[in-house]
């Protein structure tokens, strides 16, 4: 299938690593300009180079996404580099899963606020799109208690009502919001690649715990990513699509 996204221009939040690397990668692929954005110069660098590899323009920048000047201009400067935006993903996590006053205001710095701002910088420039599209990266802990129930899955369930709620506010402007809920996945680097190595029983659990009798991977979520930003997706917008191999029961 063509998705459309043939010289198109995506900007990516977190797209050094893990989900986000994965995500920039298959817009790449589609033959999508990207530009990403994260905390460590060296990896920024070395993502950008991977992706111009691919015959596409990128951009990227070393940012902390908590910062909101900071994250306006890489928007503003990746418009400038990409020559538009057609799509943003909000992919970047504090993952900081606890119930005390720190793990509250990461969550909500981060997870939270990086996307309010993020889509408040971007929405000019998808205003200008034909096939103009947000993704929020959530998670199953945000409709789901779990063992990451507090700070991190009520921050998660935020994103998927704030979401919905701009799906309906930017119909108006030609502009498609979703939302993304992974389930467990697994990558180098990533938080479940800490947990095997701290946590062996809580990690075998909750292998066993998944119908698939494994975790995902940054790949899988990315597809999903890339098809629900793309114009083959027109008609979808204020969804939540669950990728987890059939870990959650919720109806």
């Amino acid at each position: 299938m063509d998705l459309g996204l043939k010289g198109k221009s995506a900007i990516v939040t977190g797209g050094s690593r893990g989900i986000g690397r994965a995500v920039a990668e298959a817009f790449a692929a589609e033959g999508a300009n990207v530009a990403i954005c994260a905390r460590k110069a060296d990896e920024v660098s070395g993502a950008v180079r991977a992706l111009q590899a691919r015959g596409v323009r990128g951009f990227g920048r070393a940012l902390d996404v908590a910062d909101p000047d900071a994250l306006a201009a890489w928007v503003g400067a990746s418009a400038a580099e990409l020559g538009g935006i057609d799509a943003v993903v909000c992919n970047v996590s504090a993952l900081a899963v606890g119930d005390n006053a720190e793990s509250w205001d990461k969550s909500f710095r981060t997870d939270m606020m990086h996307t309010v701002h993020a889509v408040a910088a971007a929405v000019p420039h998808l205003e200008k799109s034909s096939s103009a599209s947000i993704v929020l990266i959530s998670s199953v802990s945000g409709f789901e208690v779990d063992f990451a129930a507090g700070s991190y899955g009520a921050i998660k369930a935020a994103l998927i009502h704030y979401g919905k709620g701009l799906s309906r506010q930017l119909v108006g402007k030609g502009i498609r919001v979703n939302c993304v809920s992974p389930g467990n996945t697994y990558f180098d680097g990533g938080i479940w690649q800490t947990i095997e190595k701290n946590m062996p029983d809580l990690f075998a659990s909750t292998v066993k715990a998944n119908p698939t009798g494994k975790f995902g991977t940054p790949a899988e979520v990315a597809n999903a990513v890339v098809f629900l930003s793309s114009p083959a997706a027109s008609r979808i917008s204020g969804t939540n699509l669950v990728v987890d191999g059939a870990l959650t029961v919720a109806v």
